[in-house]
């Protein structure tokens, strides 16, 4: 028995669904450990496209277990419309399991997203998905959430929901409240035979001895504690996440797996240091095809940055590393790394978590050269052409985490085991 970790060590979009669904192979049970249907995993199997947004990647694997655990936000329309997709597409969600203690999304929650962001100046919009993320949250820590077993219970969403000054703050009327409560009735009707108490639940899973995975959304650079605050999401999609959104307490983590991608994008607002707004950027984001999976933006692209990396390593203290995309970088005829920053003219090798500090953070480079062969079709490490292999090895030693996973492609297969 097992218990391990796998999280994002950037903005997220490192590609953490096709490393997730590569490993639940192997798992009996995947969970999902905080965000919302903000995050967006994309998977590649046999040709086919699968976009997951709420339930665990493993969902593929007709054996395994996938729970949406409690530190999850729900939108239960959402959720009931992404069950629905996947049994059309023949793949069965008769072994999803809902934590009751996750908190729900409901729609004034999205009207309250869009709102505030509205409000914001442009120097100081956040990039929301505007999906009710953030406000439900915020209800989450002020006591005054609803949560997944409310739903089920009509006396007690409506008393929850009555707690809340909707009409003054959006000016929705009581007939849109009422109407509201009647649909989230009926979408909790629909999801009460997944329901579970995911605690006791993934326990009694563990002392059978299952291999349990826990799968974060999102990335450490947006880790509402250690990441790029405020331009950050409402969870923690860090390792300690993991513990707090799943009710498995961190003496039990045995691996913390952190998914790298081989140079670096973000989506929304916030400081890139990094960023190239040139041809090479757009090389990037035209071969590694980086759009949103949630929100369908373009991706902002830049370099590898190991400033960013080695914070992530030890935020979440990464026992290995599955590196991403390394396909994209075939065709550049050399390849920058950032490997510090100059801020007022001092290098600095430590993430500055300051936001004016990182604002004037211009990267250090070192330069490796490039290679033109087409590596998707590799299947061992010594395949790989030399300045990869070169290039690979000098994140891993810059980092002092081994890389234990190289994907050269979007599908399945298309991955190397060291």
């Amino acid at each position: 028995m097992s218990i391990k970790v796998l999280i994002g060590t950037q903005w997220g979009d490192e590609g953490k669904g096709k490393i997730t669904d590569l490993l639940a192979e192997k798992s009996d049970v995947v969970f999902r450990y905080q965000g919302g249907n903000n995050a967006g995993h994309t998977l590649v199997v046999n040709g086919e496209t699968f976009k997951l947004h709420l339930i665990p990647s493993g969902v593929l694997y007709k054996d395994v277990i996938c729970v949406i655990g409690n530190g999850v936000v729900i939108d239960p329309e959402v959720l009931l419309q992404e069950m629905d997709g996947l049994k059309k597409r023949g793949i069965s969600v008769a072994n999803l399991k809902i934590s009751s203690n996750a908190h729900v999304i409901l729609p004034f929650h999205r009207m309250l997203d869009r709102k505030q962001e509205d409000a914001r100046s442009d120097d100081d919009k956040i990039g929301t998905t505007s999906r009710g993320i953030g406000p439900a949250y915020t209800d989450k820590i002020s006591r005054t959430g609803i949560r997944i077993a409310d739903i089920l219970n009509e006396k007690a969403l409506t008393s929850r929901i009555k707690q809340k000054n909707w009409g003054e703050v959006l000016g929705v009327t009581e007939q849109q409240i009422a109407g509201a409560v009647k649909d989230v009735l009926v979408f909790g009707d629909k999801l009460k035979p997944f329901v579970v108490d995911s605690v006791s639940f993934v326990h009694k899973l563990r002392k059978e001895g299952k291999e349990i995975f826990l799968e974060g959304a999102q990335g450490t650079m947006l880790d509402v504690d250690f990441g790029t605050y405020p331009f950050v999401t409402s969870s923690n999609p860090t390792a300690g996440g993991a513990c707090t959104g799943s009710g498995i307490g961190p003496t039990m983590i045995d691996d913390v797996i952190g998914v790298v991608k081989a140079y670096t994008t973000r989506v929304g607002e916030g400081p890139f240091p990094t960023e190239l707004n040139d041809e090479v950027g757009n090389f990037l984001a035209t071969n590694g095809h980086e759009v949103g999976t949630t929100t369908g933006r373009a991706r902002r692209c830049g370099w590898l940055d190991l400033v960013v990396l080695r914070y992530a390593a030890n935020v979440n203290s990464l026992t290995s590393i599955a590196l991403t995309k390394s396909d994209v970088l075939s065709g550049l005829k050399e390849l920058k790394v950032c490997v510090a920053y100059e801020i007022d003219g001092k290098k600095v090798k430590d993430f500055p978590c300051d936001r004016e500090m990182l604002e004037k953070a211009k990267p250090v480079y070192k330069t490796y050269p490039g290679w033109d062969e087409d590596i998707t079709g590799c299947t061992k490490f010594d395949e790989l052409p030399v300045n990869a292999r070169k290039y690979i090895k000098a994140i891993e030693k810059e980092l002092e985490v081994p890389i234990d996973i190289v994907s050269v492609g979007s599908g399945r297969m298309q991955t190397i085991i060291r």
